[in-house]
């Protein structure tokens, strides 16, 4: 018996759109997954803060070690091949970092978990972009959304799934089955190339790529500054429980995933650059307003209009690399995603000793000011 492979079109039917589209939802799911077990292997190894703190530090090495593997292997085996290897590593580290009980185990099965999600992550964006760029009219911001609503939908049902009993085990087993079930049935309507010319396997990184890495290192970091600093900041500074003051980080999300699901329809009408600059002015705006008002509903405002301008930047450069010709589009995607990788990591620890310095309240504000680079940068990123 052989396995029917299906050779998507250069214009993508609506079984092959769904396709790509499932695949930037189940590494939302994959993500999603993780975030539940953090507390029970730390109790599982006994750690302390700081080498829970170096744990998680594995899951992003492994990410970005893999990351400029992922951008040639998709160059020269397709995306469909980088997902599944992906896909298989996702799969087989989730139920051992929901039963290992040592440091050791549980930071090579982290890192190999990153290297899983950081080769997935190359390989659906190359594959999104070039859809987009076949199917012509914007796609990727839609396709970043279903990763937002991945990542909220499996953490939901793992919480769900843990309150009721089952063991981490048995909950994460749940969602290992969802993921590489879907993804084995639709993997035959992947793209099974990752570029039109493969090229050499490696290029230097162009100007144009670099720029738009550290624009994503920006991002990412402010990104990182709510996930890690939003609910100290609102502790510290309004008296709010810790049990109430992520909920933060919830509207955040929230707001996020609406924003990507109306990315496209709002840059095919307005274009990237005016979402560029109306981004990056929401994640400003929504700063001062976390930071300096007092009132809960205002300063949860701010905390939605932060998720709703950023929303779209990393949809957006993934879509301007990947119109650039100097490098092949897989191994600029690797570049700016691990560039970008770096501010999500090294952002909250670099915030929290310039908050050591001048306060949380104006380091905050600091991140917020950053956004102006994306602002400034958008009209020459879009059309250089």
């Amino acid at each position: 018996m052989t396995l029917s492979i299906a050779e998507p079109a250069k214009t993508p039917t609506l079984i092959h759109l769904w396709s790509y589209r499932l695949t930037f939802l189940l590494s939302g799911m994959s993500l999603g997954a993780w975030a539940p077990l953090v507390p029970f292997a730390r109790e599982r190894a006994g750690l302390e803060e700081a080498q829970l703190g170096l744990l998680l530090l594995c899951f992003g090495l492994g990410s970005m070690l893999a990351m400029p593997l992922a951008g040639m292997m998709t160059t020269r085996k397709g995306c469909r091949f980088v997902s599944l290897v992906g896909g298989a590593l996702i799969c087989g580290m989730l139920p051992l970092l929901a039963s290992l009980s040592s440091f050791t185990g549980l930071a090579l099965a982290l890192a190999a978990f990153g290297a899983g999600l950081g080769s997935i992550d190359v390989a659906m964006n190359v594959q999104g972009l070039m859809v987009e760029r076949d199917h012509g009219r914007p796609l990727m911001s839609g396709f970043h959304g279903l990763f937002s609503l991945g990542g909220i939908a499996s953490a939901l049902l793992m919480s769900l799934l843990l309150w009721a009993g089952a063991s981490p085990v048995a909950a994460v087993s749940v969602v290992v089955l969802l993921v590489g079930g879907l993804l084995l049935w639709h993997a035959r309507h992947l793209l099974p190339y990752g570029a039109d010319d493969p090229g050499a396997p490696f290029a230097m990184p162009t100007g144009k790529v670099l720029v738009v890495g550290l624009l994503c290192f920006i991002a990412l970091l402010v990104e990182g500054a709510i996930l890690d600093w939003s609910a100290v900041f609102l502790n510290r500074t309004h008296q709010i429980d810790l049990a109430v003051a992520g909920g933060a980080y919830a509207v955040f999300s929230l707001t996020m995933a609406a924003g990507r699901f109306s990315g496209d329809y709002l840059r095919h009408r307005f274009g990237a650059v005016s979402l560029l600059i109306g981004g990056g002015l929401l994640v400003m705006i929504g700063f001062a307003m976390a930071v300096l008002l007092q009132p809960w509903p205002l300063f949860l405002l701010g905390f939605a209009l932060i998720g709703l301008g950023l929303s779209n930047a990393f949809p957006v450069y993934c879509s301007v690399v990947g119109a650039q010709t100097a490098m092949p589009a897989g191994l600029a995607i690797a570049v700016i995603t691990g560039i970008g990788y770096c501010g999500i990591l090294l952002g909250p620890a670099l915030i929290g000793f310039v908050a050591h310095v001048i306060g949380l309240r104006d380091a905050l504000l600091c991140v917020g000011a950053l956004m102006f680079a994306q602002v400034l940068s958008a009209r020459r990123m879009v059309r250089a």
